[in-house]
């Protein structure tokens, strides 16, 4: 599978990860059931997930107001995503 992957443009180009490497894995695990491992893998894709799942309901449920469940997981996840890079960075 891994040969089927996007190759990151940041760390080809500058040697090292950007925010979003791990994503790929990550939802590659997720399909094969290693929750677990999805979330060491890249700890935002969670959110992220629930974060595009309520972007999908507000464009097919117009009837109610989705905006501050849309802006908190953002802003959740762009958190998490900012820490495990950082973490990643300094102790990997």
């Amino acid at each position: 599978m891994k040969e089927y992957m996007l190759p990151c443009l940041s760390k080809k180009l500058f040697g090292i990860d950007c925010f979003g490497c791990g994503i790929q894995r990550a939802v590659v695990l997720l399909f094969q059931g290693e929750f677990e491992a999805a979330f060491y893998m890249y700890p935002a894709i969670y959110t992220m997930l629930l974060f595009f799942l309520f972007i999908g309901i507000n464009f097919i449920d117009k009837s109610r107001n989705y905006h501050k469940i849309i802006m908190t997981l953002g802003v959740i996840t762009a958190i998490m995503m900012v820490i495990s890079y950082f973490y990643k960075l300094l102790y990997y």
